[in-house]
């Protein structure tokens, strides 16, 4: 499996940044490689030339329509983190989310 690029949004950037993390644990613990960073909704056209995987946060489907705009025309995935993994910030969970893709 290729090394997976992925962007994690949400409206300011900092509880991802924690939802981030645990995801990288749980990718270590599988021997994926995985390169995630974690940033606000605004950011999406800096990184959607290098991303493969866009994973948002639940709080943002209000928008998704648009987030999903960005993604048809770059052919990256757009997964949309299940409430419950996000709230209690599941790493492994959201992981496996990417891995069913």
């Amino acid at each position: 499996m290729k090394k997976l690029n992925v962007l994690l949004v949400c409206g300011s950037g900092a509880s991802s940044g924690f939802m981030a993390a645990n995801i990288r644990k749980a990718a270590t613990k599988k021997n994926i490689e995985i390169d995630i960073k974690a940033k606000s909704e605004a950011e999406i056209e800096n990184y959607i030339d290098s991303i493969d995987i866009l994973l948002v946060a639940p709080h943002l489907q209000y928008i998704l329509d648009e987030i999903e705009e960005h993604g048809i025309n770059n052919n990256v995935k757009i997964i949309l983190i299940k409430k419950e993994y996000y709230a209690t910030l599941d790493g492994e969970n959201v992981l496996e989310q990417i891995l069913e893709g």
